[in-house]
């Protein structure tokens, strides 16, 4: 087994100098080369490919992956021990302040839920006490047809006029002030003629 070619050893022609190395020893040698490569290209690609990443990052998001990273691990740890349920299972995100889902199924920016208004609360009367998360949703509300139904079944009709009345009670009274506006316009037109 003197002759033999495993890992760390050379060839013993390769010992006697660079002249005395033959083309039998020289492809022994690359092919337990090419063999070591074709092991860490997986190695190489995944270490190329994080380089690159890691390129792209921000400070904020190396540190995030870090701490992603070593919680990652202590997880792996975990599954192993039996401590965690399936995997297949979704996890519960956290969210303690409440805040509505993101179209990536996570909490939404707080900074984002204030810009849009959406800590603040609507009520409309007409709509059978319906509140309203936001300005928007409260604005584009008026045109749908649970407040149409609710204007309909009071005897109003929803034209511009009521946009922003919520109460019962302001309805009425807003109605009641139009309908004698158009009673006037309606009797001073035709006394004139």
């Amino acid at each position: 087994a003197a002759g033999a070619v495993g890992a760390g050893s050379v060839p013993p022609a390769a010992e006697a100098g660079a002249g005395a190395v033959s083309k039998k020893d020289i492809a022994v040698l690359e092919a337990v080369t090419v063999g070591l490569l074709v092991q860490l290209r997986p190695v190489l690609d995944g270490t190329a490919r994080r380089a690159e990443r890691r390129l792209t990052q921000t400070v904020m998001e190396r540190k995030r992956e870090m701490a992603e990273e070593i919680t990652g691990g202590l997880r792996e740890i975990k599954v192993r021990e039996g401590d965690e349920t399936d995997s297949d299972e979704e996890e519960e995100i956290y969210n303690p302040k409440n805040l509505p889902l993101g179209w990536d199924g996570k909490p939404i920016p707080v900074w984002l839920y204030k810009l849009h208004g959406l800590n603040q609360y609507f009520t409309c009367e007409i709509c059978g006490g319906e509140s309203y998360r936001g300005a928007r949703a409260y604005e584009k509300h008026f045109a749908e047809a649970k407040h149409c139904h609710g204007m309909k079944c009071l005897g109003i009709p929803n034209s511009r006029h009521f946009h922003g009345v919520t109460k019962i009670a302001d309805a009425k009274a807003l109605w009641a002030k139009l309908r004698l506006k158009q009673e006037a316009e309606a009797g001073g037109g035709r006394g004139r003629g």
